[in-house]
């Protein structure tokens, strides 16, 4: 897109989002590398099949310097309120930073304004972390940690303030995706560690194992495959890497039935869920009748937990399915009045998913996003709702997937939101907005799908705001293939349009008859001879 003032706003001290956030014992990427990155800048030389999370973050910053893109980005602004105007159909924003020049030890921040035509807001759905709601948390003595606020050392990793936890008793809260990653890579590191578990939750066989077994020639059963110098020098390949990543996606992009009730597909997973955990567990078989759901496999996000299972098992861990009463100066005391004494606290407990966000949006009328949003949020597609113009969203309510690629969604809904601003450009509109009825059919469309899948059986999930029953407001209704054929050529006939300049004739921006360049004698003015243009067709064979 040409001609126009660009802004990224950043909360964060860099990039990375996610990524940059959350620096735990053990993050990495639940999905293979290979599948978690752009369609437009491969990385070949990844160092495992899950990638760690420095790896992830340090290839976003290669991305932000090779295409120049820290011109653009202003660090550690975070949005704290936005007013659409109806009148000039602009954002009004005001942010939070901090004062330039101001010493570390005494930060002062101060609010600035700025306006755009256009919104984007990427900040997506984990993003917002929270502590338990237990009592007496902030009683405890000993040290107190978030999984998504975890103190790094000066290298800025995780690696260092674990260093003196040898002779430490720690106890983790949570078993969702952060605790199955941190449970393992600290186990070894630990006194003892107790891990108090109040649901229960699928642990995945490695995905794709038998793909890469096939592929890899790597043994099927093993967790998270390190990829070897001959592997990462046949990945340079450009041939072989190809048919490895569109292989590797393809069956990424093959298991979506699983999430629908009653097919086959699922019921075979079950039974392969059943089996890996009954194997990984085999020394401790109790912990797998407390920790193997009675819902669906997909019901909730699915990770793969490579070594998890296996910790549960070591001598220094005990696994406590006990619900917790209270936490005290001292440790965590449980229901049936047994108490341990900790020495470190860490809650993997998850973050806010009700996208009731920690900033004021305020739309046409005076009305808010979290009104709007209530009893649960309503958009179009996904991308945007009714009565905010001009805002559009990336991962927003459902808008993620409980099985195929995501990045790629992410890209189609940036591609979706510069279709859509480029046309106010290019048509001299004012403002862009979904009509009410085609929020209300999408919304309409999302209660009947879920009906016919597993999401909605009982099972406490952040799809459904961290709740085991209610609406799914965290899922697209159908698959990652399914949200990219729908994004890829937007239904402008859903929209209502504001003009520019008041003019109501809808060909004004058709301007004098003449396009810039040849009234002004500039640019190419044969550009539609351009390889890029041309639409060649095919010419059939002879039979």
């Amino acid at each position: 897109m040409k001609n126009l003032e660009f802004t990224i706003y950043d909360k964060n001290a860099g990039v990375g989002g996610t990524w940059f956030s959350n620096r735990y014992p053990g993050v990495a990427c639940d999905l293979p590398s290979h599948c978690y990155q752009t369609t437009f800048e491969e990385n070949t030389q990844w160092s495992s099949f899950y990638a760690p999370g420095s790896e992830i973050r340090a290839e976003i910053e290669r991305i932000v310097d090779k295409y120049k893109l820290m011109r653009y980005i202003k660090l550690e602004h975070e949005l704290v309120h936005a007013r659409y105007d109806e009148g000039s159909g602009k954002w009004h924003l005001r942010l939070r930073r901090r004062v330039p020049g101001s010493a570390p030890a005494d930060e002062q921040y101060e609010v600035i304004e700025d306006t755009a035509d256009f919104v984007l807001s990427g900040v997506g759905s984990l993003s917002r972390w929270r502590w338990p709601d237990i009592e007496g948390l902030r009683a405890f003595k000993g040290k107190l940690v978030h999984s998504a606020a975890w103190e790094l050392d000066e290298a800025g990793s995780w690696q260092g303030s674990v260093a003196d936890w040898k002779d430490k008793r720690v106890g983790v809260i949570g078993v969702g995706s952060s605790s199955i990653q941190i449970v393992p890579t600290i186990q070894p590191l630990v006194k003892h560690l107790y891990h108090y578990v109040r649901g229960q939750t699928w642990l995945a066989p490695p995905f794709q194992s038998d793909f890469l077994s096939e592929f890899m020639n790597r043994d099927p059963a093993a967790g998270n495959y390190i990829f070897t110098e001959a592997d990462r020098q046949a990945f340079k390949d450009p041939a072989f890497y190809k048919k490895f990543r569109h292989s590797l996606e393809a069956e990424a992009n093959s298991i979506h039935f699983i999430t629908i009730k009653g097919t086959e597909s699922q019921k075979a997973a079950q039974e392969a869920f059943k089996t890996h955990m009954r194997t990984r567990l085999a020394k401790e078989p109790w912990i797998t009748d407390r920790l193997m759901p009675d819902f669906s496999v997909t019901c909730k996000r699915l990770t793969p937990g490579p070594g998890f299972l296996e910790a549960l098992c070591e001598d220094n861990v005990d696994f406590v399915p006990t619900h917790i009463k209270r936490i005290t100066e001292t440790g965590i005391e449980l229901v049936d009045g047994t108490h341990h004494d900790l020495d470190v606290i860490v809650c993997a407990t998850g973050y806010d998913t009700t996208f009731q966000y920690p900033f004021t949006v305020v739309g046409r009328g005076g009305k808010t996003l979290l009104e709007r949003y209530k009893p649960h949020p309503e958009t179009y597609l996904s991308l945007c709702s009714d009565g905010f113009p001009n805002w559009f969203m990336s991962f927003g309510p459902n808008s993620v997937f409980g099985t195929g690629t995501l990045i790629i969604v992410m890209e189609r809904q940036i591609d979706y939101a510069v279709e859509a601003a480029k046309k106010l450009q290019r048509e001299h509109l004012k403002s862009i907005e979904p009509k009410k009825e085609a929020v209300a059919d999408f919304d309409e469309y999302l209660e009947h799908y879920f009906r016919t899948t597993v999401f909605n059986e009982p099972c406490r999930s952040w799809y459904k705001a961290g709740k085991a029953d209610g609406r799914i407001i965290g899922l697209w209704p159908g698959s990652s293939l399914h949200a990219m054929r729908t994004l890829k050529h937007p239904r402008w006939e859903d929209y209502n349009f504001e003009p520019l300049d008041g003019i109501q004739n809808r060909f004004h921006w058709l301007g004098d008859g003449s396009t810039h360049n040849e009234k002004h004698m500039t640019g190419d003015r044969a550009w539609y001879l351009n390889p890029e243009e041309v639409d060649i067709p095919p010419v059939p064979e002879e039979k």
